[in-house]
Parts: C-alpha cells; structure tokens; sequence
C-alpha cells in the first residue's frame, strides 16, 4: 500500500477512522499504464479479507484507449473481478456541486468513474455486476 498514490480511509459514524481503507486511486499521468494497474492489484489483492472495494485507475482523458489495453491481458484477469474503474481526468474537473448530486462519498466518485476498463462488451453484464438487486431478479 505504500506506493499507491492515494488512500481513501474508512471512517465510523463519528468521523473516526477505522483502520479500513475504502478507496483505492492510482494516478497514471505519464508512467506505464501496466505498472499503475500492478499498484491497484497489490492494494486489493494484498488487503486484509478484500477489503479495498473501490479500486481507480486515474489518467488522462487522451489515455483512455491505453487504459483499456491491458483487458485482454491474461496477466490482468483479475482486473474484472476486482471492479477496477478508470476514472478520466476531465470527470475530475467537474465542478463538486455537480458531482455532489450523485451522492457523498464513493458513491458520487463511482458515479463519474468510466466502467470502461472493467466491463464486458455487454453493457447489460456490466449494470448486472454493479447492481446486486439487478443480478437478484433475474432467477
């Protein structure tokens, strides 16, 4: 944990952090999109009983397209399984207030991330994976 550029802690109903870490984020501005993705993967791979759930590949907006590379990567299987979001500069430059009617917290962050790194070709498998009452109905 030591070289992902940032934390997101985990705080009881007090304010107080727990020791958890909630969130994940991986800024890759010039370096190796392939080194930034082994940063995230040894956050949530290496975190105490998967505790890391939201997991950010930070990069330029014109970096997209080497974002999405490494998917076919056997290497980076776990990508999709871990839910690692590519979260575009130009998502970031939004204004709070706008990004505030998304919610507070990771759920405002998630909502401006690009599932683009992680999702299936089928945008339907994708909505599934993130809404769990989705995935319930379907029994």
């Amino acid at each position: 944990m030591k070289l992902i550029d940032v934390l997101w802690l985990k705080r009881d109903p007090f304010g107080v952090p727990t020791g958890g870490v909630a969130g994940a984020f991986e800024v890759e501005h010039t370096t190796s999109i392939d080194s930034g993705i082994v940063r995230v993967l040894d956050v949530a791979l290496g975190a105490p009983d998967a505790a890391v759930t939201h997991l950010f590949l930070v990069a330029p907006d014109e970096r997209e397209a080497d974002v999405r590379a490494p998917r076919a990567r056997p290497a980076f299987s776990r990508v999709s399984n871990l839910r690692v979001r590519y979260l575009p500069y130009g998502e970031l430059a939004r204004p709070r207030a706008t990004m505030a009617r998304f919610g507070t917290g990771m759920t405002a962050v998630e909502a401006v991330a690009n599932l683009g790194l992680i999702c299936p070709i089928n945008v339907t498998d994708c909505n599934r994976a993130l809404d769990p009452c989705a995935a319930s109905t379907d029994a």
